[in-house]
């Protein structure tokens, strides 16, 4: 599965940013449901499609956690910036 991937260092107290220049699916997970993902498995995320952006997120608990853009397999391609605040 083609898909943008980033690992940021977050928890409740911050922010994690997600900029696009078009909308897609922003996930945020952790690692066990990155690796689910990679492998074609069930997985949970925090998140869904956005249709505008930043997408905003607050990681419920701190550890590294996986975000991930994709387009849902429709053809193209997107770009995005993360950052935690």
């Amino acid at each position: 599965m083609k898909h943008l991937h980033y690992t940021v260092n977050a928890g409740p107290s911050d922010c994690i940013r997600v900029e696009l220049n078009k909308q897609a699916n922003v996930k945020l997970m952790d690692s066990i449901n990155y690796q689910r993902y990679r492998s074609g498995g069930r997985y949970s995320f925090q998140g869904g499609l956005a249709k505008s952006s930043p997408a905003l997120f607050t990681p419920p608990s701190y550890k590294n956690w996986h975000v991930v853009i994709d387009l849902g397999g429709y053809a193209g391609s997107v770009q995005a910036r993360v950052s935690v605040a």
